[in-house]
């Protein structure tokens, strides 16, 4: 049997009662005459090998060794399976019918675009048609590198009226549901693993960018996120990663030029943040900002090597302030 041109790989963690709902929906709606499933396993300790032994052969079954994050697990499955394209797929997503092949027809007629992702809406909202927080119908940096998304800014998410129903090119494709050519993930370095997990795609795809590839949204496709599958968005462990990692990745791919004047407003807006959190009592997530920062100053003596150019303030939506745009003037939509 011929071997497809994708896989599909789910990273699972101990994620059993995602595996029985949400596995059972990504092989009936996905052309698997198109494309493997692969689950990779990041060393469960639970059930979960038990349990996604039980699909097969709709799927196929990667054991790791242990749990190497989102960016390691995903590193290392990719690295073993090497597909013309890979799909990284959340394990908490369940895809609309022929989500996958939507997506590898835009692949295989834009040899320009490296990377992609479909349209994301809310599995909560369901039968509402809202967009989700992580990634909505695809994803950008302000000028001071916050992340947004068409459909969503902060915690404001909107309903999806067919206003985003255009291919368009964006910043960053959510890692929820992530297409890119595998020779171009390999070549660029793949997820980086000092992230962790949470804005590793955003890095990945800023170097996609850098690489002269473009980035797209293509909303023919369409899946619906859970979210919040691995950490709640007011657990301090994600908000350590979040603050940790968003420094990171400005100080990664900022050109010298730049970088710490960028680096100098971020970490000032992020003290605010800090002061938010001490406001509200909220210790616990004032600690993580504080830890964060401190962690950041340790990491990034690990990047030497940075681009000639900026693209932030030239790529299109890198010229906006979300802060002043959202809490100013009150503009809630992309």
């Amino acid at each position: 049997m011929t071997k497809p041109d994708t896989a599909i790989i789910i990273l699972n963690w101990n994620g059993e009662r995602l595996l029985n709902e949400f596995l059972p929906k990504v092989i009936e709606n996905t052309d698997r005459a198109r494309a493997d499933i692969i689950v990779a396993d990041n060393g469960s300790t639970d059930r979960s090998v038990e349990i996604i032994r039980q699909f097969e052969p709709d799927i196929k079954l990667l054991i790791l060794d242990r749990n190497y994050g989102f960016a390691g697990g995903y590193n290392r499955a990719i690295e073993r399976t090497r597909y013309k394209y890979t799909i990284l797929l959340n394990s908490d997503v369940a895809p609309a019918r022929g989500w996958n092949s939507a997506l590898q027809d835009f692949m295989d007629a834009n040899p320009d675009v490296g990377a992609c992702q479909p349209k994301i809406l809310s599995y909560t909202a369901l039968p509402e048609r809202v967009f989700e927080y992580a990634g909505a119908c695809g994803g950008f940096l302000d000028k001071n590198g916050y992340p947004y998304c068409r459909g969503r800014i902060f915690a404001t998410t909107e309903p999806d009226k067919g206003q985003y129903d255009t291919p368009m090119p964006i910043f960053w494709a959510s890692g929820a549901a992530l297409m890119i050519r595998t020779d171009l993930y390999l070549s660029v370095g793949g997820l980086d693993e000092d992230f962790f997990a949470h804005m590793e795609e955003i890095d990945l795809c800023w170097r996609v960018l850098l690489s002269g590839s473009k980035v797209m949204a293509v909303p023919a496709a369409e899946v619906y996120h859970l979210g919040g599958g691995s950490l709640p968005a007011s657990n301090p462990r994600k908000t350590y990663l979040n603050f940790r990692n968003n420094l990171l990745l400005l100080h990664k791919n900022l050109p010298d030029s730049v970088r710490g004047r960028k680096l100098l407003v971020r970490r000032l807006l992020d003290t605010l943040a800090w002061a938010r959190f001490v406001a509200a009592f909220d210790f616990a997530n004032a600690k993580a900002v504080f830890k964060a920062h401190r962690d950041f100053a340790r990491m990034r003596r690990a990047y030497s090597d940075h681009p000639a150019v900026s693209l932030l303030g030239s790529y299109p939506g890198t010229e906006r302030n979300i802060l002043t745009d959202y809490y100013l003037r009150g503009r809630r939509t992309f």
